[in-house]
């Protein structure tokens, strides 16, 4: 019993003192982006590799969800006569849910991880330590333009998603199951306001922010050589996967309440 206790009580300081320097790293990360210096090189590098370098998976990933989700709404709305409803909707579910998110989790899977796995192996060869003993702040250096570059790239690459979904759901919709175009358009022009586009961007601006974060934060607190880092990785893309989806639902939850 007394192994239990101590097993329990070890995680749940372990977790806290994980809480705290994660707050303390976001905090950092925000104090350091709006001081000087402002590395510009490492920023476009940064969001070259983010955005991209992501944009096949996330064009690929939209193009498909918007011809699934097209071809599953004309076949439930044919049930009762509501096809013309198909473009609306698919429209509505892109700009405010799927493509913010199933962008985050692409760019987490892809990027997120890559960033972790960049840190990790830093942290392992001791380079991290070399910027302290070079008077360079590691999180403004490293850190800070990851963030930046995620917050900046990841809503341009949720507007593709979007514009990409909407061109699968039309080329599935009106091109093999027969909709109508103008219905199709019309419905879809009616009903997704700027609003919704504008919550949509919203989203991935956090997604980008919470992705990179942890893929620094892991990578940053690796350890253990290769094997570390390695686990670094895959906590980085499941903690990030996580925090997407409950973030989704509290910024859903007062954005449309």
């Amino acid at each position: 019993m007394r192994r239990v206790i101590e097993a329990i009580g070890q995680r749940t300081i372990t977790g806290i003192e994980g809480v705290g320097a994660a707050s303390l790293m976001v905090l950092e990360t925000l104090l350091w982006t709006i001081r000087p210096p402002f590395r510009l090189r490492l920023l476009f590098q940064a969001m070259e590799f983010v955005g991209v370098g992501s944009i096949f998976i996330v064009l690929l990933t939209g193009l498909f969800t918007g011809g699934v989700f097209g071809l599953q709404l004309t076949s439930g709305f044919r049930l009762f006569g509501a096809e013309g409803m198909v473009g609306s909707t698919v429209g509505l579910a892109l700009a405010r849910e799927l493509s913010p998110v199933l962008t985050g989790l692409m760019v987490t899977g892809r990027a997120g991880s890559g960033i972790a796995t960049e840190l990790g192996t830093m942290r392992v060869t001791e380079q991290i330590d070399a910027l302290y003993t070079m008077a360079v702040n590691p999180v403004q250096y490293l850190v800070v333009p990851r963030f930046l570059a995620g917050v900046l790239m990841v809503p341009v690459l949720s507007v593709m998603f979007t514009l990409v979904g909407m061109t699968g759901a039309y080329i599935v919709g009106v091109g093999l199951l027969n909709i109508d175009r103008g219905v199709f358009l019309g419905n879809a022009e009616w009903y997704v306001d700027p609003k919704d586009l504008w919550n949509g961007v919203i989203k991935a601006c956090v997604f980008g922010g919470i992705l990179t974060l942890v893929g620094c934060y892991k990578g940053f607190h690796a350890s253990g050589g290769a094997r570390g880092v390695g686990i670094a990785t895959t906590q980085s893309v499941v903690v990030s996967s996580v925090l997407i989806l409950v973030a989704d639902y509290f910024l859903t939850s007062m954005m449309f309440t």
